[in-house]
């Protein structure tokens, strides 16, 4: 199972997220949700490094599927647009594939 979980702080602006796991929808290579969850998270982190100067933190490990994005100051409008867009398009794969195979959860930080 992919699990997202999308940070805010207290005035409910966006701070970062964590995705890690793999889906198990389907054999590696043929994972239309692990692709899909993929496609959305790197798209998100490549546009806000092409569009925004937002400062920003961003760790991966391959093999848990890991991929953590922290801003490392307040975000820009674009930025906070970007997260915005990542966390309504995972929870549409959410909705779509079913709960035993992604969650999505917001927390404050």
């Amino acid at each position: 199972m992919i699990h997202v979980t999308i940070y805010k702080n207290h005035d409910q602006e966006y701070e970062g997220f964590d995705s890690i796991g793999h889906a198990g929808y389907a054999q590696a290579g043929e994972d239309i949700v692990c692709a899909g969850v993929s496609a959305l998270v790197l798209n998100t982190v490549n546009s806000i490094e092409a569009f925004t100067h937002d400062k920003y933190e961003v760790k991966t490990e391959e093999e848990s599927g890991l991929v953590s994005f922290r801003f490392q100051e307040a975000a820009s409008d674009a930025g906070r647009l970007l997260l915005k867009s990542l966390f309504l398009g995972l929870q549409g794969i959410q909705e779509f594939y079913g709960d035993e195979y992604i969650s999505v959860l917001c927390k404050e930080v």
